[in-house]
């Protein structure tokens, strides 16, 4: 059964569709089947595994919405264990439609709930908001991953995060964890850079992962060829940190669950 995943910043320009894109890849890469949901109206994580703007038709959005089996809407991608439950201008005005619906807060959490048994891992890619598409996608996940950005502002910047997360679990998904913080962008040469990585492992501890995703040209370019990290350029430093925080994540799940059964 899958763990699901919520990528999620409200801050924009952080690495969050870089890291949902990637990870996900990177899962799928060491055998992970994986379904990544593009649950941000621009669509980006959509073009970033090849399929640009006005290559689908059916969305995310409208599993969401009708009654169709959900996996009706689930596109494979060229890449080995990675599907795609994709974006389309349907969801620009997804937010506005949700909010006369009955539940409308658990429409994504029951289209995910029929998939999780084919899938190791979902994750989604959360719009750069605080709205109804996140709060679904919170309501839907296990736990949140938090991309956080190695700058002045990153820490601060969290803390309406962290407040909506209470929030959730207190009225809507009891279950929600902080799965865990990866820095992105980040550039050990930098003595901000490296500032902000030691305020955060101070601030948050082991929910921090050891693995941070660098400054990396060839992640910046891969999504205009429709490619994650690790089939476009496999032995760049982006592709490596991808890999290794893929391997770190699905550790940490091996060691919850072993963890869950010695105390039953």
């Amino acid at each position: 059964m899958a763990r699901i995943l919520a990528v999620s910043n409200q801050k924009g320009g952080v690495g969050k569709t870089t890291t949902a894109v990637n990870l996900s890849a990177a899962l799928a890469a060491i055998g992970q089947k994986t379904l990544l949901v593009d649950l941000d109206p621009q669509g980006n994580a959509t073009s970033g595994v090849g399929f640009p703007r006005g290559a689908v038709e059916r969305s995310v959005y409208d599993a969401m919405v009708t009654e169709e089996e959900p996996a009706s809407f689930v596109i494979p991608t060229e890449f080995e264990n990675l599907d795609l439950l994709p974006a389309t201008r349907s969801l620009v005005g997804a937010e506005l439609e949700l909010v006369d619906m009955r539940d409308r807060e658990r429409c994504l959490r029951g289209v995910l709930n029929t998939l999780r048994d084919d899938y190791d891992w979902i994750l989604i890619d959360c719009p750069p908001s605080l709205g109804l598409l996140t709060i679904n996608a919170l309501v839907a996940a296990d736990g949140v991953l938090i991309p956080l950005q190695a700058e002045y502002y990153a820490l601060e910047g969290m803390s309406e995060l962290i407040r909506t997360i209470s929030m959730v679990r207190k009225r809507l998904n009891p279950d929600l964890v902080r799965e865990g913080v990866v820095l992105t962008m980040n550039d050990t040469r930098n003595n901000l850079c490296r500032a902000v990585e030691e305020d955060a492992r101070e601030m948050l501890g082991h929910e921090v992962f050891a693995t941070s995703i660098p400054r990396n040209v060839r992640l910046g370019e891969a999504p205009s060829y429709g490619k994650p990290i690790v089939t476009y350029d496999n032995r760049s430093s982006g592709a490596k940190a991808y890999r290794s925080l893929a391997l770190e994540i699905v550790g940490r799940r091996a060691g919850r669950q072993s963890a869950i059964r010695e105390a039953s």
